[in-house]
């Protein structure tokens, strides 16, 4: 009885006093405050739960209406493919660029370089199919309208002249030692008096407009009637280049006539003969 009692206090321990000395330590505390943490993550999830529903349902509405989107224009595709045979090759590019724009992905370029690149080889083939058809009627050359919706009245008085009566002499003066002269005054021509123009201050203008439409040249090669240009050379504006020019001044004999182009346009698009040329001239 004895040993017992007096072992008792030994191992003897007080719940109460066990947890009082042991909260007081560090390692508690940190253990308390780890405990604390899940409860934080929990509520921080919770908060942002609507906003990831929200993200998630914006983008399911996008693609959703995306597929709406592409599927009617593919619908609307297919109607215009099974209508015309030309718009086929059309639909993959419209549906990939369709793609592309869902995507956010651009082409080196821009938009539509592609495209277009894509056209303009689809109306080269078309073109050279066109050539290999012994059956496909060739009309005018496409160029013609939109040349005459570029030249001006006087022009045209210009174009019918070269069509009539052939090359035109012109000359330039220049000034100086053959190897080493300088340009006095060039293209001097009689080509605005003997087509009747209106604006004769305006004859370079308009035969350099003529030039670029691929209608007329300015030609090297001097005409073979040398009395053409004996007239030219008596003109007012050619002896004051040469008085400019000093004792050095000299011509050099060009000419300017129509190009093959350019004789072809006149005899599609302007009236030639004098009476059907007469009649439109009294009508202004």
């Amino acid at each position: 009885m004895e040993r017992s009692s007096a072992s008792a206090p030994a191992w003897s321990t007080s719940p109460s006093s066990v947890s009082d000395s042991d909260a007081e330590r560090p390692e508690f505390e940190a253990a308390g405050a780890s405990r604390e943490e899940p409860s934080a993550d929990a509520d921080g999830l919770r908060s942002l739960a609507p906003g990831l529903l929200r993200l998630g349902a914006g983008a399911w509405l996008r693609t959703a209406g995306w597929w709406v989107n592409t599927s009617l224009r593919a619908t609307s595709l297919a109607v215009r493919a099974a209508l015309d045979e030309d718009s086929r090759s059309e639909i993959g590019d419209e549906v990939r660029e369709q793609a592309r724009r869902f995507l956010g992905i651009d082409l080196p370029g821009g938009d539509g370089g592609r495209t277009e690149h894509d056209s303009l080889r689809a109306r080269g083939a078309e073109l050279l199919r066109r050539s290999a058809d012994v059956s496909d009627a060739d009309g005018l050359h496409p160029a013609y309208a939109r040349i005459l919706d570029e030249l001006a009245p006087d022009e045209a008085r210009i174009l019918r002249l070269l069509a009539l009566n052939g090359a035109q002499p012109a000359i330039d003066i220049r000034a100086g030692l053959p190897m080493v002269s300088d340009l006095v005054k060039g293209g001097l021509n009689m080509i605005g008096a003997e087509a009747g123009v209106r604006h004769t201050d305006r004859v370079k203008a308009y035969l350099n407009n003529l030039n670029r439409l691929g209608l007329v040249w300015f030609s090297r090669e001097r005409l073979r009637d040398p009395q053409r240009y004996q007239v030219l050379e008596a003109q007012p504006e050619v002896i004051e280049a040469m008085k400019k020019g000093g004792r050095t001044a000299r011509t050099l004999r060009r000419s300017i006539l129509l190009t093959p182009f350019g004789r072809d346009f006149c005899e599609m698009a302007l009236p030639m003969e004098t009476g059907e040329f007469e009649a439109v001239t009294q009508e202004a």
